[in-house]
């Protein structure tokens, strides 16, 4: 919440169709159900069987290629910039901008954020835990949208806090949520968490990213509790799954 002055994530079943066998004729290693096993249950891997990858970065990224512009204007990257150079695009299923990542460490007081750590640092953030706490910047991935004001109002785009974002740098996948706000001018920022969850220096005034980070945002998908890491992660491979088209 701070004011940014720097640029710093079908199993195929094969029926053998065979004739009978008497238990004699089995071989040792033959996966069949056992006495008791409920119909429809195997025994051990069928042929066939092939976990689905986790959506890959170069998916994600295939399908915001092209901007439609829903943002009134563009945003700054930091305070600094005199240029706004960033737009919000919008898709049926999710929002998204391309930008840096300043590194926000507010909320719960820890060893990585606090004043000593971060001269910027706020003991509040824009959205809650479940027990009414600031959320963690330290262990909580999430990122932060800019406030409401004319440029764009992420609520009216079916965000709130609480809604998943898969955030993307270089080749890594994270997803995180939504969990504060910045400047009204100012775009791009994720927590602590997040940057070390894509390998970006996470410390809060000479981390970051200064450029080359995606920001997905799914509409209508906000998680419960926000701070379940859990859930956003499987919550957003689930979104992810079929922003792509699997």
């Amino acid at each position: 919440m701070r004011t940014r002055t720097f640029a710093l994530t079908a199993v195929t079943s094969i029926a053998c169709g065979a004739a009978l066998l008497g238990p004699a004729a089995l071989p040792a290693t033959a996966d069949v159900p056992v006495p008791d096993t409920p119909p429809g249950t195997r025994v051990g891997p069928a042929p066939g069987d092939v976990e689905d990858p986790a959506v890959s970065a170069e998916e994600l990224l295939a399908e915001v290629r092209s901007c439609r512009q829903i943002s009134r204007g563009k945003y700054r990257t930091d305070a600094n910039r005199s240029k706004a150079t960033v737009p919000v695009c919008g898709t049926t299923d999710a929002v998204f901008w391309k930008a840096d990542m300043d590194i926000d460490c507010d909320g719960r007081r820890t060893k990585a954020c606090n004043t000593t750590s971060d001269p910027y640092f706020q003991p509040q953030t824009a959205f809650q835990t479940s027990r009414g706490k600031p959320l963690d910047s330290a262990r909580l991935p999430f990122v932060v949208v800019p406030a409401p004001g004319r440029i764009w109002d992420y609520r009216k785009s079916g965000l709130t806090g609480g809604s998943v974002v898969a955030v993307i740098h270089k080749d890594q996948v994270r997803y995180a949520v939504i969990g504060d706000t910045g400047p009204a001018g100012i775009i791009g920022e994720g927590s602590y968490a997040l940057a070390e969850e894509l390998s970006i220096d996470p410390h809060p005034t000479t981390g970051g990213a200064a450029s080359g980070v995606t920001y997905i945002a799914f509409k209508d998908s906000r998680i419960s509790p926000i701070e379940s890491r859990a859930k956003a992660e499987s919550r957003g491979e689930e979104l992810a799954r079929a922003f792509v088209g699997r």
